[in-house]
């Protein structure tokens, strides 16, 4: 298999994690609720993962967080962060940054991901996926350099690489605006590779691979229904609507081919983590079962053959 021919004898595997959001949506609070932290750690590790990233069902006192992860045998992967450097100075993002950066640093992650939550329309994951508000060409120097100085001041502070995610309704969506944002930006602003939202952008992930190979820190193994997605971008769906109409699912239920990534991260080592994720109703997907689906087809076609 191309895996097994590119990859390099005796090099350590990427570790491969699981979202929470299988279980527990962040935003749409009433899917998955009345689901407990034990029970979505007790079901990831089931399913054959090494980690899991945050959640909001999860403690955030730091001892009661890595006892919880102890009992379950699953180590802390990393946790998202609303960042607004589009709006507030990096003394600020780093105030409001602390309690959870300090929070995966005593729990043993080594990644924080980054989500630019400002520059947004109100309300923007309930607005047309097409009436997106952009940050102007004039402000992404000057936003890319305080990103560039907080991810310094991250690192050295916390030992936290910062995993930029691009991401649907935030500023940087499509290629063309990742690719200015990044190249703006110093090497210690890492990419979180997502191969769903790429996908949903209009965009293959490879392209970020054959771009920014060396930048990516990070990865969502998120699919996509191809069908699902054209009607999404037909109906002039929002965010919320999409993820109820099915449009994200785990590897291999949609429509990404991930040979290409399987070829990366062979040839290249990526030795970072991996993490299956995908937004959907868990009754619709029953989230034990659906997990373990998407690490068999992982360890099958992307993992290193001796992972």
């Amino acid at each position: 298999m191309i895996k097994e021919a590119f990859y390099r004898a005796g090099q350590p595997a990427p570790k491969l994690g699981v979202s929470p959001l299988s279980w527990v949506n962040e935003v749409l609070h009433y899917l998955g609720a009345g689901t407990s932290a034990a029970t979505c750690l007790r079901e990831a590790k089931q399913a054959g993962y090494q980690g899991v990233e945050l959640s909001r069902v999860f403690p955030r006192e730091p001892g009661a967080l890595k006892q919880l992860l102890a009992e379950h045998q699953l180590q802390l992967v990393s946790g998202w962060h609303d960042g607004f450097l589009t709006e507030r100075s990096v003394e600020q993002e780093l105030d409001a940054v602390h309690n959870h950066a300090a929070l995966l640093q005593e729990n043993g992650a080594q990644v924080m991901v980054y989500g630019e939550c400002g520059w947004m329309a109100d309300n923007a994951l309930d607005v047309p996926l097409n009436t997106r508000r952009l940050l102007p060409e004039n402000q992404v120097t000057a936003y890319a350099a305080r990103l560039s100085q907080f991810a310094d001041v991250l690192f050295a502070q916390y030992g936290l690489r910062l995993a930029y995610h691009h991401h649907l309704m935030m500023v940087a969506e499509t290629l063309p605006e990742i690719r200015a944002l990044l190249s703006a930006c110093s090497p210690s602003v890492g990419l979180l590779l997502d191969t769903g939202h790429a996908t949903a952008a209009g965009f293959s992930y490879t392209q970020l691979i054959d771009e920014f190979a060396d930048r990516i820190c990070h990865i969502h193994l998120k699919d996509v229904r191809l069908d699902r997605l054209q009607q999404v971008r037909a109906s002039g769906m929002t965010f919320n609507e999409a993820v109820l109409n099915g449009l994200f699912t785990v590897p291999g239920d949609g429509g990404i081919d991930y040979r290409p990534l399987a070829e990366f991260i062979a040839r290249s080592g990526y030795q970072g983590w991996m993490v299956v994720e995908a937004e959907q109703d868990p009754v619709k997907a029953p989230p034990l079962e659906t997990v373990t689906r998407a690490q068999r087809f992982v360890a099958q076609h992307i993992l290193p053959a001796n992972a």
